[in-house]
């Protein structure tokens, strides 16, 4: 295992309330594409609200009409083979049929330690930071290429294990 992990959030901006019958097509698919997530190689974590199997429920300071998705995977091929290559393909090529079309970023990944898990503020954060600054090793997407490294993740790690070598 790796001492670190990718984090990710994507938003979407709704265009009708979720219990409208024109988001049945993405509510109903809803369980069968977290499953698939849950199973997926490198698949490490994902959000979910309180006393339900999705982060349907939950709402940040980018809007009441927005929802999130945020899940933790061990690396950017993991995800990228999730996200392109899985029954979530499925539903990201409708997601005009339910989501509005984005005017800026709505996704955002970063480096975390392995073993944290990210709040919703801390990837609100991440997702500011890109649509304001850009792509960084701090806040990038798919089509950047930063890496662990880049973060500083895997030189902290390196550090850990040699003062806990110099030390024991």
């Amino acid at each position: 295992m790796t001492g670190h992990h990718l984090a990710q959030l994507n938003v979407g901006t709704l265009r009708h309330p979720l219990d409208d019958p024109r988001m049945h097509g993405f509510t109903s698919m809803l369980d069968t594409v977290n499953a698939v997530a849950d199973r997926a190689p490198g698949f490490v974590w994902r959000l979910i609200g309180d006393g339900g199997n999705d982060a349907t429920a939950i709402r940040t300071s980018l809007g009441a009409d927005v929802m999130v998705n945020m899940s933790v995977w061990e690396s950017c091929d993991s995800l990228r083979d999730y996200v392109y290559r899985s029954g979530h393909l499925d539903l990201l090529r409708r997601r005009a049929e339910w989501f509005e079309l984005p005017k800026t970023a709505f996704q955002v990944m970063w480096w975390i330690p392995a073993g944290h898990l990210p709040t919703v503020e801390e990837a609100v954060e991440r997702l500011r930071l890109l649509r304001a600054c850009g792509p960084s090793p701090s806040a990038f997407g798919f089509r950047d290429s930063y890496t662990a490294a880049d973060a500083g993740l895997v030189a902290m790690a390196a550090d850990v294990t040699t003062t806990v070598q110099n030390t024991g």
